[in-house]
């Protein structure tokens, strides 16, 4: 599976608030990082476990409509890949949107790091 199949599977995942799909998607030891979490999100989640119970509280809190990959870019690094993406959804009953820049080492169909630059949630420009 090639990275950009990876990163389809997880769009598929998000969207469809399947947290076990999403977490199944990344290596026994795969990372998440939030260098720009708020207050109440963990900056750094180490481990597929942690990780899906992670995706499983935060789908609890919210629900991604949309996850829109505004580009790609690959990096001279076969396993890295860089999107920027646009979040829609709504979480305590109020829709948001958002832009992010991602960054991803995916290696033999396994994701192993997951960075996500966030911006700030807003409310959906009309």
């Amino acid at each position: 599976m090639s990275p950009l199949d990876v990163l389809e599977q997880r769009r598929a995942a998000v969207t469809g608030q399947d947290a076990d799909a999403f977490a199944d998607l990344f290596a026994p030891d795969g990372v998440i990082e939030l260098p720009f979490a708020g207050p109440d999100v963990p900056d750094r989640i180490e481990g597929r476990e942690a990780i899906r119970a992670f995706a499983r509280a935060a789908m609890g809190a919210l629900r991604i409509d949309a996850l829109v990959t505004l580009a790609v870019h690959r990096a001279e690094d076969p396993e890295v890949v860089v999107t920027e993406t646009l979040t829609k959804g709504v979480g305590r009953g109020d829709a948001f949107e958002g832009r992010s820049v991602q960054f991803f080492r995916i290696r033999d169909g396994a994701i192993l790091l997951f960075r996500d630059y966030t911006g700030p949630l807003r409310k959906p420009s009309s």
